[in-house]
């Protein structure tokens, strides 16, 4: 690991019991996000559901970027807002997981 490569903070949502009530509130999480300090790419994803009709192991994921790990960990440091509302309208769950960018084509 180089502490100095891009680093990104991912959220994976999984299933939420009242999708709809989660899609009203993801994008005041979208909005926390955008002001975590040092972001230099926000992207939002959204699971493709699978062609039987049954569950994807995942809703939607949030993949936020940074220029290094130092920047994602004092952006981590701001993310109270954005932790706090994730966790209020995840009501599936949510993983959220710092990972380096080895490779970025």
């Amino acid at each position: 690991m180089t502490e100095h490569n891009p680093t990104k903070i991912s959220f994976v949502y999984s299933n939420p019991t009242d999708p709809d009530a989660f899609e009203a509130a993801y994008p005041d999480q979208l909005a926390l996000a955008r002001t975590l300090p040092g972001l230099t790419r926000l992207q939002a994803s959204k699971v493709w559901p699978k062609e039987d009709g049954s569950p994807t192991p995942a809703y939607r994921l949030l993949d936020l970027y940074f220029a290094d790990y130092a920047a994602a960990s004092a952006a981590a440091a701001e993310a109270g807002p954005l932790v706090a509302a994730t966790t209020e309208h995840a009501t599936g769950g949510v993983a959220i997981a710092f990972a380096e960018v080895v490779e970025d084509a």
